[in-house]
C-alpha cells in the first residue's frame, strides 16, 4: 500500500498542474475547504489503486496509471484538451496520419520524464512478502476506509463541494488519469451497447416532389463537410482579415451564426447529418438510425461521399464512397496526406459525363491541426510568419493564428473553384452547400485545438461557417427564392437545420421533414409552391 501511497502523491504532484489551477482559483480565499477537497480527492484516488493493490496487480496498474497521466496531463496542460468519453471516440476513430502529428519531441520526452522513469522505479522497488490473508484483506479494508474518509471530507463542506461539482465540471475532468479512466470506461460501455445494432431505416416514403417533373437537366449538389473552420476567421463574418475574397467575389449566400453540433468530428459529423437535434442526439442513436444521405438515397437520387480526412464515421457505410488522402498525386498529396485541392482534380473528370440527379458529399482536411501549415500550398502563405511546427510552444501566438488564416485562405480558393465548375456546367443544375464540422481554439483562455466538453467549450469551437451557392438553374428548377434567403443571412441557425434544409432544398417528400427545421421552407416561389 506504501508503494500506491507514493504514487499517488507523485501523480497529485507531478500529472496535475491544471487541477490545481483551476482548484485555486475556484477556492480562493477558502483554504480549509480547498484542503477537504483535495483531501477528499486524494482519498478517492487511493482507493482506487487500493482496488489493484494486491501482488500481482498493483505494479501493472501503477505503471498503467503512470503512463496514462504523463500522456493525458501533457495534453491538458500544455494546450488545455480534456479527455473525456467524447474525446476518447475521437482518438479511436482517428487515423496514424492524423495523430502522429500530435506525437512531437516534447511529448515524447514528458512521457519519458515522468511516466516510463517513474514506472521503472515502481518495477524496481521489492516488495516486503506478507501473510496470504493479510495480503488479500488488506486492499479491501484499505479501500472501504479510503471510501469512508473520502465521504467524511465532503460531508464537512457539503453545500459548498456540491456546487463545485455542480458548477464547476470542468476541475474533476482536468483530474488526471482518473478522468480519462472514467471517460474511457464510459466510452467502451457506449460501444458494447450498440455492438450488435443495425441502423433502423428511417423515411421509406422519401420521394422526389412536383420540382423533378419535366425537367430536361440532371442536377448536382455538392454538400462540403468542412473541418475545423471557425466562424470568426471567415472574412464574410466581418473578421478583420479578408481571408475569404474569392467567396465574397462570388456572391455565396453566408450565413454568420451556426452552432455546430460538437467540439469534435467523431460527434460532429453524424450528429449533423442526422435526423436528430443536438439536444436529442447520441452515439446510440446515430448507430440505430440511418442518416439523411440514406434519405436521398431511398428518394432515388445518387449520393458519393468523398473523404479526404478521417473517414466518414459510418455515414457512408451504405454508399458509393472513396477516400482521397493518400491519393497519388504529386501536386497535392507529397507530404504523405493530401491538400483538399485533391477534390478539385477529382472533380473536374467526374462532372463530365454525369447524367443523373446526384448528391456528392466531400469531407475536407480543411484547417485539422495542429499541423496547420500542412493544409495549404506555399503560395498560400499569405499572412506571414506562420507557426511550420506541431510544438505551438515554439511559435508565438501570432504565427499560429497566421497558419491557420492561411488555411482559411485556401479554403476559400477550394470552395471558389467548385463553383467555378459548377458553375460553368451548361448540362447540369448544381447548387453547394459548405458547413464546418466544429470549430478551433487557438490559445484563447489557453486552450488550442477543439474537443472541448461542449458544456465548457469557448465560442470559437463552436461557431462555424455555412454558406450556400445556388445556380439560375437550380433555383429556377427547384423555386427557391435567393432574396429570402439573404434574410436569414443572421438568424440563428445550427447543425440541427441541415437535415431537413437538405430534404426541403432538393425538394424530397417525406414525414421526417420538419418545415420549422428547414431555411428553405419559407422562401419556395408561389409557382413551385403551385405546383406541389
Amino acid at each position: 500500500m506504501t508503494l500506491s501511497l507514493l504514487t499517488a502523491l507523485f501523480i497529485f504532484a507531478v500529472h496535475n498542474a491544471t487541477f490545481w489551477r483551476l482548484g485555486s482559483e475556484i477556492f480562493a480565499g477558502h483554504p480549509l475547504s480547498f484542503a477537504g477537497f483535495i483531501a477528499a480527492v486524494f482519498c478517492l484516488a487511493l482507493a482506487v489503486l487500493s482496488v489493484f493493490s494486491f501482488p500481482y496487480t498493483v505494479k501493472p496498474f501503477l505503471t498503467f496509471v503512470l503512463i496514462l497521466g504523463s500522456v493525458t496531463s501533457y495534453y491538458m496542460d500544455r494546450l488545455g484538451v480534456i479527455v473525456d468519453r467524447d474525446m476518447i471516440q475521437n482518438v479511436m476513430v482517428t487515423t496514424v496520419t492524423e495523430s502522429k502529428h500530435l506525437v512531437t519531441f516534447s511529448f515524447v520526452a514528458q512521457v519519458l520524464l515522468t511516466g516510463v522513469l517513474p514506472a521503472v522505479v515502481v518495477w524496481l522497488v521489492r516488495i516486503k512478502p506478507q501473510r496470504r490473508l493479510k495480503t488479500l484483506l488488506f486492499p479491501v479494508v484499505s479501500l472501504f476506509l479510503l471510501l469512508g474518509l473520502t465521504a467524511g471530507f465532503l460531508l464537512a463542506d457539503l453545500k459548498s463541494y456540491a456546487a463545485v461539482f455542480r458548477e464547476r465540471k470542468d476541475l474533476m475532468s482536468s483530474f488526471q488519469p482518473f478522468a480519462p479512466m472514467v471517460g474511457a470506461i464510459r466510452y467502451v460501455r457506449m460501444v458494447s451497447a450498440t455492438a450488435h445494432v443495425e441502423a433502423e431505416p428511417i423515411e421509406a416514403d422519401a420521394h422526389r416532389g412536383a420540382s423533378y417533373e419535366g425537367r430536361r437537366k440532371p442536377m448536382l449538389t455538392i454538400v462540403v463537410a468542412g473541418e475545423t473552420a471557425r466562424a470568426q476567421n471567415f472574412g464574410l463574418n466581418g473578421y478583420e482579415r479578408d481571408t475569404t475574397p474569392m467567396l465574397a467575389e462570388r456572391r455565396v449566400m453566408n450565413f454568420s451564426n451556426v452552432a455546430s453540433c460538437g467540439t469534435a468530428t467523431a460527434v460532429s459529423l453524424p450528429c449533423m447529418f442526422s435526423k436528430f437535434t443536438r439536444s436529442g442526439y447520441s452515439y446510440e442513436n446515430g448507430v440505430a438510425h440511418q442518416n439523411v444521405l440514406d434519405v436521398l438515397d431511398h428518394a432515388g437520387l445518387h449520393v458519393e461521399w468523398w473523404d479526404n480526412n478521417t473517414g466518414d464515421k459510418g455515414l457512408a457505410k451504405r454508399l458509393d464512397s472513396r477516400s482521397l488522402t493518400h491519393a497519388d498525386n504529386p501536386e497535392f498529396c507529397a507530404a504523405g496526406e493530401c491538400m483538399d485541392g485533391i477534390l478539385i482534380d477529382e472533380l473536374r473528370s467526374y462532372v463530365k459525363d454525369l447524367k443523373q440527379d446526384t448528391v456528392l458529399v466531400l469531407h475536407q482536411i480543411g484547417s485539422h491541426g495542429p499541423t496547420y501549415y500542412l493544409r495549404y500550398p506555399p503560395e498560400f502563405e499569405r499572412f506571414a510568419p506562420a507557426c511550420r511546427t506541431a510544438e505551438f510552444k515554439e511559435c508565438t501566438s501570432e504565427e499560429i493564428v497566421n497558419a491557420y488564416d492561411n488555411t482559411i485562405a485556401y479554403t476559400d480558393s477550394v470552395l471558389a473553384a467548385m463553383i467555378d465548375l459548377l458553375a460553368a456546367q451548361k448540362t447540369l443544375d448544381t447548387a453547394l452547400v459548405y458547413v464546418s464540422d466544429h470549430g478551433e481554439s487557438l490559445g484563447e483562455s489557453g486552450l488550442y485545438l477543439h474537443g472541448s466538453p461542449y458544456f465548457m467549450a469557448p465560442d470559437v469551437q463552436t461557431t462555424v461557417p455555412m454558406v450556400l451557392w445556388l445556380s439560375e438553374g437550380f433555383k429556377a428548377t427547384f423555386g427557391l427564392d435567393a432574396t429570402c434567403l439573404a434574410k436569414k443571412a443572421d438568424d440563428q441557425l445550427s447543425h440541427d437545420n441541415l437535415f431537413h434544409s437538405l430534404l426541403g432544398m432538393l425538394d424530397i417528400s417525406t414525414e421526417v421533414h420538419d418545415p420549422a427545421l428547414d431555411i428553405f421552407a419559407s422562401c419556395r416561389s408561389n409557382q413551385k409552391v403551385a405546383q406541389k
